[in-house]
């Protein structure tokens, strides 16, 4: 079956957002639910969660066991179901496709077994024949440069000559729970007191007070929390400094020189497939002595 002959199909994404675990889950399951003519979320209510900007309707659920998931699915007849968790095994897709008639597409970013009749790799470095012996027989596997999930912005904004504000432009997801901006900040004015930056944050920051203080202190930072012109601010930059995330898709969709950092080991393969493609990629720990 094609992708393109799923987006008729009543569909259900499972997915989850919070200050701890980030956002970009739901941030690539909008872009995936533009595709779609009819979609809905099921979500945990979760601390610095990302439901109040969900667009579609939402199920809110109470706790992560799949009965009331296959419940939700059984009653309003779900026909595809989106699995983007990593809490999910196949033991509990399995079970999905028992109690329910609906099509599963797992999302998958670290070639994990699965039981489902979908896998979608939304990943530059993606390759199929690595999930060879971890899927069902029957599974299709969609994946690579095809499928990655950028918004319309960034394709437009690549066709924009932009006047260079910034000097650099970081950004370390929603959430930054390493605290990786205010740390490359303070790295980077240590260098050159005069480089122009801008930071690109949301408010499920948990270091937002301490961003926004530094901002007051050096007049050449500029922070934009829950912007909606990420797009141009990277085109206005002359280089980004970003989480080894889909912030790289996005970097490459607008041809922008840039730096990546891996700040989980979900990130190994991108990591991996930077540094072989000749991107600058550095850990965690590295970055502010390579900068």
């Amino acid at each position: 079956m094609k992708f393109e002959e799923l987006v008729n199909l009543k569909t259900l994404i499972r997915a989850d957002s919070s200050a701890e675990i980030g956002h970009g889950h739901i941030r690539r399951d909008l872009v995936l639910a533009k595709k779609f003519k009819d979609v809905s979320f099921a979500c945990l209510p979760l601390a610095g969660d990302l439901i109040g900007e969900i667009p579609y309707p939402v199920f809110t659920l109470q706790n992560g066991s799949i009965d009331k998931l296959i419940a939700i699915i059984n009653e309003q007849n779900f026909e595809l179901v989106f699995i983007d968790h990593y809490g999910f095994t196949p033991k509990d897709e399995k079970a999905i496709k028992e109690r329910t008639s609906a099509k599963i597409c797992c999302f998958d970013d670290t070639y994990e077994p699965h039981f489902c009749d979908f896998v979608l790799n939304v990943n530059l470095y993606a390759d199929a024949k690595k999930y060879q012996n971890l899927l069902p027989a029957q599974c299709e596997v969609f994946c690579g440069e095809n499928f990655i999930l950028v918004r319309d912005e960034f394709y437009a904004e690549r066709e924009k000559k932009r006047e260079k504000i910034y000097d650099f432009c970081i950004a370390f997801g929603g959430t930054d729970t390493l605290n990786l901006s205010q740390k490359v900040v303070l790295a980077l004015l240590h260098k050159n007191a005069k480089f122009k930056l801008a930071i690109i944050t949301t408010n499920a920051n948990e270091n937002l007070k301490d961003l926004k203080i530094l901002a007051k202190i050096y007049p050449n930072l500029s922070l934009f929390i829950d912007s909606n012109e990420v797009a141009k601010l990277m085109n206005e930059s002359r280089e980004l400094i970003i989480q080894a995330s889909s912030l790289v898709n996005e970097a490459i969709v607008l041809r922008a020189k840039f730096k990546a950092v891996k700040t989980a080991q979900n990130q190994d393969e991108m990591a991996q497939w930077l540094g072989e493609n000749g991107y600058e990629i550095f850990d965690a720990s590295k970055i502010c002595a390579n900068l």
